[in-house]
């Protein structure tokens, strides 16, 4: 997921100008993480449809906060999509209830289908939410921002050096796929393609390992001990206390529409 919410401030050919940061960039860190937990907790414990299409409508407005690029922000929304759209496309065949059509012998029910819009919805909302929220933040500025929050510091550390790794690893496997290329390698369903896929898998551990021992080293010459040293202070303004007013008060009209309309 990291690959989904980073990254998301680069605008595409087809998003027009590049905007400035919008006010969710200008809160403190912690009320926009802590925003969006409660944000994801609550949205997930709504069943309405009615609700839950407005929760993605505050999610979009969200969005419009942020001044992300709107065309590469819903792509990645769709990115995750495209992991559930299998299960979204099996819920009318497997829950119970009144039949609306029948496929090869198995009735599709109403009750299904809409299950099927509620998970859709409730993962679309959530998913934008921590794009425009949490997405939009620095590595650096998340991790110390969670290491306020009282985020054991361990967890943290991995954090972090994943956000900052991965694309490396994924450098050093196209670098070795394109080397193995170039040698001539054809992959195939042979032995010889899932040993070398193996050797694949192994040097890339070998050179990851590699890699993190001259990173420690690097981080010990510059006086690293272990622990996170924090190079700017978080303070809670007005706007953040204003942004969570607002934030609660529309939890307010949403659990209100949950309850009226069950």
């Amino acid at each position: 997921m990291t690959h989904i919410l980073s990254n998301t401030s680069a605008a595409l050919p087809g998003d027009g100008p590049r905007r400035g940061p919008g006010p969710i960039a200008a809160l403190d860190p912690r009320v926009r993480i802590l925003s969006a937990i409660a944000y994801g907790v609550f949205v997930v414990a709504l069943d309405n449809l009615v609700a839950l299409t407005a929760a993605l409508a505050l999610s979009l407005t969200l969005l419009a906060l942020s001044r992300l690029p709107p065309a590469r922000t819903l792509k990645r929304v769709a990115m995750v999509d495209g992991f559930i759209l299998f299960m979204l496309l099996l819920l009318p065949f497997t829950v119970p209830g009144d039949p609306i059509f029948t496929l090869w012998g198995y009735p599709a029910s109403w009750q299904g289908f809409a299950r099927a819009i509620q998970i859709g919805l409730t993962a679309n909302a959530v998913v934008l939410a921590l794009i425009t929220l949490v997405g939009t933040m620095e590595p650096v500025t998340l991790g110390h921002a969670l290491y306020r929050l009282k985020t054991p510091e361990t967890l943290v550390h991995l954090m972090m050096f994943t956000i900052r790794y991965v694309e490396v690893l994924r450098q050093e496997y196209l670098r070795l796929r394109a080397a193995m290329k170039v040698r001539g390698f054809r992959p195939g369903t042979n032995w010889h393609s899932y040993r070398s896929f193996g050797y694949l898998v192994g040097m890339m551990m070998v050179r990851a390992i590699e890699r993190s021992e001259r990173l420690l080293g690097a981080m010990k010459c510059r006086g690293f001990s272990g622990r996170i040293v924090l190079l700017q202070e978080f303070r809670c303004t007005r706007a953040d206390a204003l942004f969570a007013l607002v934030l609660f008060g529309a939890f307010a009209l949403l659990l209100t529409l949950e309850l009226t309309l069950r």
